[in-house]
This record gives C-alpha cells, sequence and structure tokens, in this order.
C-alpha cells in the first residue's frame, strides 16, 4: 500500500521561500567566488570557503523549508538530526570542491564544466540525503529515470550558474546568476520530490522516530539572519563585490576626469597701519556743548 503524498501542503509559500533562500545563498557565494579570481592569494582562501559556505548553507535551509510542505496523509513524518546535519556537512564540502576549482585553477571551459558538475551534485548529494533523515512508518521509493532528471537539471543549471558569475561582471549578472541558481536547487529539489513513492508498512504504529518538522523552523530561521549580516558586512565593506569589476573601474575613472576644484582665491596683503597716530580727541564741553559766562 502506498501513502498519500502532498508536497504542497502550505500551498505556494514554502516554494516561494525556499526559492528565495537559495537565490539568497546562490548570490552571496557565487559572487565571492567570482571576487577570489580577481583577488591576491592571500585572500583566495577565504572569500572561496565564505562561498562554499553560503552555497552550502543556502541550498540545505532551501531543502528542509521545501519539506515543511511535505505531507503524507496515513503517517506522519520525521527527521533524523544527525543525518540532516551531515547533509548539510556534504552540501558545503562538495559545493567548495567546485568553488575552489574555479578559483585556483582558473575559468577555463573544462574548468567550469567540472566546477558545475560538483557544484550540481553537492545539490543533489545533499537532497537525497537529507531525504533519507526522513522517519515514517514505511520507506521511500524512487524512479530512477526522474531521479537522474533531477541530476541532470542541478548540473546543468549549476554549471550555467558558475559561467555567468565569473564571465559577465556587473550587478545584473550576479542577479541574473543568482536566479539561474535558485532554479538549479529548487528545480531539482520539486523534481527529485516527483520521484518518490511512500510504500507504508503493514502495520502502522502509534509514532515514529525522529524529530517533527516544525522543530526545524528554528534553524532554518537562524540561517537567513546569518545569510543577511554577511552579505551587509560584505556589501558594506567592499563594493567590488557587488558591482563587479567592470562597473567598480568605470565608476573610479568617472570620478578622476571630474573637473578639477577651483583654486582658492589669494588675497592681498593686507597693508600696514598708518604710523601717525590720529589726534586724541579733545573732551565735549559741559552742558551740551554751551559755554555759559560769568555773571
Amino acid at each position: 500500500m502506498y501513502g498519500t503524498i502532498d508536497g504542497f501542503n502550505y500551498g505556494a509559500t514554502t516554494p516561494l521561500a525556499a526559492y528565495l533562500m537559495a537565490c539568497l545563498g546562490g548570490a552571496l557565494g557565487l559572487r565571492c567566488t567570482a571576487r577570489s579570481v580577481r583577488t591576491q592569494r592571500s585572500w583566495k582562501p577565504g572569500w572561496l570557503a565564505l562561498g562554499s559556505a553560503s552555497i552550502g548553507s543556502g541550498i540545505w535551509t532551501m531543502h528542509f523549508i521545501a519539506m515543511m510542505g511535505f505531507h503524507v496523509k496515513e503517517t506522519p513524518v520525521g527527521f533524523d538530526i544527525p543525518t540532516t546535519l551531515l547533509s548539510l556537512l556534504v552540501a558545503i564540502v562538495v559545493v567548495g570542491i567546485g568553488v575552489f576549482m574555479v578559483g585556483y585553477r582558473g575559468v577555463s571551459r573544462g574548468v567550469l564544466l567540472s566546477a558545475g558538475v560538483f557544484t550540481g551534485l553537492g545539490v543533489a548529494g545533499m537532497h537525497y540525503i537529507g531525504m533519507s533523515a526522513m522517519r515514517m512508518q514505511g520507506h521511500l521509493e524512487y524512479s530512477v529515470p526522474t531521479v537522474l532528471l533531477s541530476v541532470l537539471i542541478a548540473v546543468v543549471a549549476a554549471t550555467a550558474a558558475v559561467w555567468a558569475a565569473v564571465t559577465i561582471h556587473g550587478f545584473r549578472a550576479s542577479l541574473g546568476s543568482s536566479m539561474v541558481m535558485g532554479v538549479a536547487v529548487t528545480g531539482m529539489h520539486y523534481t527529485g520530490m516527483a520521484a518518490v513513492s511512500v510504500r507504508l508498512d503493514d502495520v502502522l504504529g502509534a509514532s515514529v522516530g525522529g524529530n517533527a518538522p516544525a522543530s526545524l523552523i528554528l534553524p532554518m530561521l537562524i540561517g537567513p539572519v546569518i545569510f543577511l549580516v554577511v552579505a551587509g558586512t560584505i556589501i558594506m565593506f567592499d563594493p567590488l563585490l557587488v558591482l563587479g569589476e567592470g562597473e567598480w573601474n568605470q565608476k573610479k575613472a568617472d570620478s578622476s576626469r571630474l573637473p578639477p576644484p577651483l583654486p582658492r582665491p589669494v588675497w592681498p596683503a593686507r597693508p600696514p597701519e598708518d604710523p601717525v597716530q590720529a589726534p586724541a580727541s579733545r573732551p565735549a564741553p559741559p552742558h551740551g556743548g554751551r559755554k555759559y559766562g560769568g555773571w
């Protein structure tokens, strides 16, 4: 017997929130990756590590926001916390391999293709490890062709996002690549969910192990706050990260072409004071200036 699955238990709220989180993590991570290509070697590991953690955390947060809307009518659903955290670690590490490849091996076609493959596999690995963390009175079964399609979507879209991030500079390119990355993550997620069916156990018990999805709300809220703080800090102190090298250099060139400031006026020196002293004024006569004769 198979269970009745509803992947949109809260309507469009969870898919939209999941997509926004994927775009946020992708925007920060891809811009950090692009910044590492044009920075000094001493700063490169920091940018790449921040990019890897941002993309990995973003897709992990996206996954569990989307899973808030996953519901099986015949059985409650829980999550095993250690396996859930393992999915986060896998996402950061595997995505980090692709990110560090771009940072240290350049932006050639072969490197970008390899980086996109690793990034897409990181997205897919996070998804299916996260799915294995589910606890219910039954077990999951997958349609292999749909699973392969979901992995292909993740790899192709992730490759396109990495290519756009490091080859097309500027704010619009950053926004576009992050939206493509969001499509890669959410598209892969819901395609993978379409491959799922739940075969229920013959005897349904009263409870299942693991934590309910509601208990994962706090980590989901912490993630977006951290992203916003980090993104705001980086934007504040490094405008090149948002504008891109081309727009930032154009802005500096425009400022250098401004007309020079007007010279300060040079006032003539003050003439020396007249050495001749003015005669001392005589005191006014009494009684309003009138003189009165004697009697």
